[in-house]
């Protein structure tokens, strides 16, 4: 799962790097640098944790991925990088469960799954603002497809 989420990332442009991660991080064996994933193998917990921060990037302007490292996603920002793992995931067939493993997202991982397949709009409108996908009860890529998986537009989310 690993491999095939790294070779999907790096496909739509996004970087990811391996090597030892020093220090304490969000979430155990990854971080980012410089709009640049860095993954520690050896420390990485929840694979599945990859593609939620890999959300985080994907959402941002170029510019401001090029200067987002650390701690990511506050407000909005997280909860549309919570929508668009939810769409990577089944776009690689992945278990969403995998993503919003049982004590991730503060224990409501379970919870988040099973909203969006039952219709939750959690972070979706910030997809449709960003021009990544279209409405879900619309014609033209209804979440959770997705029109782009980075963001196309110069629209961010700020405060």
């Amino acid at each position: 799962m690993l491999a095939r989420t790294v070779a999907f990332l790096r496909e739509i442009g996004l970087e990811v790097r391996f090597e030892p991660i020093t220090g304490k991080t969000v979430n155990p064996g990854l971080t980012i640098d410089r709009g640049v994933l860095v993954v520690d193998e050896s420390r990485l917990r929840y694979p599945g944790d990859l593609l939620h921060e890999a959300g985080h990037l994907a959402i941002l302007t170029s510019e401001a991925r090029l200067a987002t490292g650390g701690n990511v996603g506050r407000g909005g920002e997280e909860l549309a990088a919570i929508a668009w793992s939810y769409a990577a995931a089944l776009h690689l067939g992945i278990d969403p469960s995998v993503v919003f493993h049982a004590d991730g997202y503060r224990g409501g991982g379970a919870a988040i799954a099973e909203g969006y397949a039952s219709g939750s709009d959690m972070g979706v409108p910030l997809l449709v603002w960003f021009g990544m996908c279209g409405d879900r009860r619309g014609p033209d890529h209804p979440f959770p497809q997705m029109r782009h998986w980075i963001n196309p537009s110069d629209r961010a989310v700020s405060g």
